[in-house]
């Protein structure tokens, strides 16, 4: 057995497997030795990686293309519209059918069932929204790029207007919350707080008006997205973000309140044969960006507890280094394209990453990652078995769509006649915190009444249920389970109104 064999044993698969490429060795490649990613443990997570230019979005479009046709449901950003190509069948040319020929591939142009969002109602794609009561403090913090304690401040912000049954839909419902509690009449309710300053408040005030400045007060509102509507069999779902650099932390963000979402709604799944869902999150290195310790923490502990879910998530970015070890060490599959080493930082980035690969005989990792061709990368993933695979210098099959973007007013068209248009395409704007605080009607917190006399009945059950106390507390608890509301991951929240 010659070395690329059997490197690709470690690869062989019983059940249903995405079929990433071929091992390469010594500068040649084996089309019959075969590197593959079992389904069985895409819930494992995973990691694609690689500088500008290496065919990272080639790679996740392979991997969506697979994930389709196996019925399983993918959710990706398609930061620059190249991967709206995945709605149209490939074109032949000889370098496919050379990279064909090179992987085992038996190369057919294929389209996939694509459906395309876009973030508020400025995009291509059909517009997705959340309200802010869902999204929740600590990642609108992040979005807002709040410190620690602004963050906290923020918390407790939501826990008034929680408390007092003020939905927090849009943007304007917060700016009427915050400026209720900065004015004079707000001033006890700011107070009731406790370590809530005015200064800290109007910091806020002033960070929401910058995102809305930037657009964001599109994004949030309703008709908020349903995540049953990212579960249909074989669905690739495009996140059209064509302006991220004017709204990157909402992006990001965004995903991440997506996969709170995704936990709070789907039951537990266990280990599956296939995934429910694969979940992309491209461009990872803006969500831990000037990150909260809360925000971090919350991550790692989405990234763990998602899997039992059924769901897999596969960051995307240019160094593994952009991602923290407690995230990094959970995700089993690599898939690591060219790296650069210009740089002092470039290198201890590279030696930093050759060190989170199983040891091979078979390869220098550290001149591999440098000397990778367009369309390779070193892979190693988790087994069947659950154990690494061995190191594979991977040639990757083609992609069976077409390798580019079907332009935007083609995007535009296929959103407008999709059967979600219709679903999400109005803003709905109901009674919410703004109006309620303008009518100056805010329901005050939650008291108990104090105890009345009662009449001497026999029967001591219908006693103590006719009495005050217990008629009170009765009532106190309705209405505060009508109004509080359960917040679980990022303090989204739990239970919709």
């Amino acid at each position: 057995m010659n070395a690329a064999q059997e490197i690709a044993a470690g690869y062989a698969t019983s059940g249903r497997a995405v079929e990433l490429g071929a091992v390469v060795v010594d500068g040649q490649v084996d089309a019959t030795a075969l590197v593959r990613l079992p389904l069985a443990t895409l819930n494992r997570h995973g990691l694609i990686a690689g500088a500008t230019g290496t065919g990272k979005t080639k790679t996740l479009q392979l991997i969506a293309e697979q994930l389709s046709a196996a019925g399983v449901p993918v959710l990706l950003a398609d930061i620059k519209g190249d991967l709206s190509g995945l709605a149209r069948a490939g074109e032949p040319s000889d370098r496919t059918a050379t990279r064909a020929a090179e992987t085992g591939d038996d190369w057919q142009p294929t389209a996939f069932p694509v459906r395309s969002l876009s973030l508020g109602t400025g995009g291509p794609g059909v517009p997705v929204r959340a309200t802010v009561t869902s999204f929740g403090p600590i990642l609108l913090a992040k979005v807002l790029g709040l410190n620690d304690t602004q963050e906290s401040t923020l918390g407790l912000i939501f826990h008034w207007a929680d408390a007092r049954g003020l939905a927090l839909l849009d943007t304007k419902d917060l700016r009427a919350v915050i400026t209720h509690l900065t004015s004079d009449e707000g001033k006890e309710d700011l107070r009731s707080l406790g370590g809530v300053s005015a200064a800290t408040a109007g910091v806020i005030l002033r960070a929401l008006s910058n995102l809305e400045a930037q657009g964001g007060d599109e994004f949030f509102g309703e008709p908020e997205l349903e995540v049953a509507d990212l579960m249909r069999t074989g669905q690739v779902t495009l996140l059209e973000v064509a302006d991220l650099q004017s709204r990157p932390a909402l992006f990001s963000t965004f995903l991440m309140w997506l996969l709170a979402e995704l936990f709070h709604e789907l039951p537990e799944a266990g280990d599956l044969d296939a995934p429910k869902l694969v979940f992309v999150l491209d461009e990872a290195h803006l969500l831990f960006k000037d990150a909260s310790k809360a925000f971090l923490g919350q991550i790692e502990q989405t990234v763990k507890l998602i899997r039992s879910k059924g769901v897999g998530v596969f960051f995307c970015t240019q160094l593994p280094t952009d991602i923290p070890n407690a995230v990094l060490s959970q995700l089993g599959a690599r898939v690591q394209h060219a790296l650069r080493a210009f740089t002092p930082e470039d290198q201890k980035a590279l030696s930093q990453t050759v060190k989170t690969y199983p040891t091979t005989p078979h390869y220098d990792l550290g001149k591999a990652l440098t000397t990778l061709g367009i369309g390779e990368a070193i892979v190693t993933v988790l087994s069947e078995r659950g154990a690494p695979t061995p190191v594979a210098w991977t040639r990757l099959r083609a992609p069976r769509s077409l390798m580019g973007t079907i332009g935007m007013d083609a995007i535009r068209d296929a959103a407008n006649s999709s059967d979600l248009h219709g679903k999400y395409a109005e803003t709905i704007d109901r009674e919410s915190a703004y109006e309620k605080l303008t009518a100056k009607v805010v329901e005050p917190a939650p008291e108990p009444e104090a105890p009345k006399p009662e009449k001497q009945e026999p029967g001591g059950l219908e006693k103590v249920l006719a009495s005050a106390p217990v008629k009170s507390f009765l009532r106190s608890a309705a209405s505060a389970l009508g109004r509080e509301i359960t917040r679980g991951l990022f303090g989204t929240a739990k239970k919709r109104r």
